[in-house]
């Protein structure tokens, strides 16, 4: 089986807000970007977060693709949609300091992620007569992704840059999983 996740185009924010499950809007000129994006048309099964800014780009590829909710960006809770600056610094430094344990108010810390994440992973790795997927999501899943199959430190997934309109191709094979392209 082939994966090819890959990440929405960029968004418009030029205040640095804070979005997770917020909706942000894609680039004014998002369909230019779309245009840009080289990709192969042979999926067998598309899946797309609910989020706006990814189900555009799905419905660019294909019109028939399906929505999971699982793999939505970070729910930043009472964060959500307001400037990072503007976030009390009593709040968001704790955040700062363990982002995997902690959360915003009424959001969700990495861990929680990690596991609705997880579970769409391994739900999707036991499917059956599937050779290529595509899943068109957010950075952090991305990330939550390549941190599941290579092991690495939780706390460490942010040192991966996971581009705007970009692909990352994993390959699962007699129960061997690697990754063939970041980024492309």
């Amino acid at each position: 089986m082939e994966i090819h996740l890959i990440r929405h185009t960029a968004v418009e924010n030029p205040d640095n807000l804070c979005y997770g499950f917020a909706e942000m809007s894609l680039k004014k000129d998002f369909e230019e970007d779309f245009k840009s994006i080289q990709i192969d048309s042979d999926f067998d099964l598309i899946i797309s977060s609910p989020s706006q800014r990814c189900h555009l780009l799905a419905k660019h590829f294909h019109s028939n693709y399906q929505i999971d909710e699982r793999i939505k960006e970070m729910n930043f809770g009472d964060w959500e949609m307001k400037k990072w600056t503007e976030i009390p610094k009593e709040e968001i430094n704790p955040w700062y300091e363990d982002f995997i344990n902690v959360k915003a108010t009424n959001g969700e810390n990495l861990l929680e992620m990690q596991t609705r994440v997880s579970e769409f992973w391994n739900e999707l790795l036991s499917k059956k007569d599937i050779n290529k997927i595509l899943i068109v999501t957010h950075a952090g899943v991305i990330r939550l992704i390549l941190q599941s199959v290579l092991k690495f430190p939780l706390e460490n997934m942010f040192n991966l840059q996971i581009d705007y309109g970009k692909r990352t191709v994993i390959d699962v094979k007699d129960g061997f999983i690697s990754i063939k392209n970041i980024n492309i």
